[in-house]
């Protein structure tokens, strides 16, 4: 009978890791694909798109950097860097002011907040076109960067909420025996102990960020404002017979996400573990 179990248990095990290998050959192959491509001419991608590079050149990494991806790039870093510190920020000090202090109608303040998730950005196009043309604001960095904040404030205050709202009330008590303001409270007290959801919604910001789409299409129709995903679009526009460079693109702009998402996962799913879990 034990032997049996055993035997059952390396059949899982066996079964569970085969699994997880395909899983990871369908994940990684296309973007082993993409890039061994990238380093191809025309004609070796349409004569054999699965072998080898016959020639391992940099070129088409090149020219894809020279006709605009490094713009996109400095773009998307800006905007990104630049959102998630705004919106962290923000949804921390939201949700440290609707779970540490009491202040009139907080639980209705809440629902108001929390309701944002429920707004689909598809159905505020149009008065949110008119409404930056109004102000001077369309076509320009702080378009994104408004709306990168405001639309994710609500689910990442939801996030850093959930986490904060555990936190034991005794520690405020003690700081303010201590003399500390309310500032010196959150920010030298309770930020650092939401470390591990803080981490979290930094890494979801930035990923949301960096492959949104739908905004950056609207409201950016000047190269100098245009993120990755709109820039590639352009790019396969204007080069789309040129395969290999249109692929060298895709990689770069792929290359900061992957890396992050390789270093980055346990935390994110440590951070959302600890805080929604809770």
């Amino acid at each position: 009978m034990v032997k049996r179990l055993n035997f059952m248990g390396v059949i899982a095990r066996v079964f569970m890791w085969s699994f997880l290998l395909g899983l990871a050959v369908i994940v990684l192959y296309p973007l082993l694909w993409m890039a061994l491509n990238g380093f191809k001419t025309n004609a070796e991608l349409f004569g054999n798109p699965f072998a080898l590079p016959v020639d391992w050149s940099f070129e088409n990494y090149q020219k894809a950097w020279n006709r605009g991806v490094s713009d996109y790039l400095t773009t998307s870093v800006l905007v990104t860097v630049t959102s998630t510190i705004a919106t962290v920020f923000i949804s921390a000090w939201a949700a440290y002011g609707l779970t540490r202090v009491e202040i009139p109608f907080g639980k209705t303040v809440t629902a108001l907040i929390l309701g944002g998730l429920m707004l689909t950005p598809t159905v505020a196009l149009v008065p949110l076109v008119k409404m930056f043309q109004a102000m001077g604001l369309y076509n320009t960095f702080w378009a994104l960067l408004i709306l990168y904040t405001a639309f994710r404030v609500p689910f990442t205050t939801f996030l850093i909420r959930a986490y904060m709202v555990d936190l034991p009330h005794e520690v405020d008590e003690a700081a303010k025996m201590d003399g500390a303001s309310r500032w010196t409270t959150f920010w030298r007290i309770i930020l650092p102990m939401c470390k591990p959801i803080i981490t979290s919604t930094v890494m979801l910001q930035i990923l949301f960020a960096w492959n949104e789409y739908l905004f950056a299409m609207v409201f950016t129709s000047g190269s100098g404002v245009q993120t990755l995903p709109v820039g590639l679009t352009s790019l396969m526009s204007k080069h789309g017979t040129d395969y290999p460079v249109v692929f060298a693109g895709m990689v770069i702009a792929a290359i900061p996400v992957v890396l992050l998402f390789i270093f980055g996962q346990r935390y994110i799913v440590k951070g959302l573990a600890d805080g929604v879990g809770k």
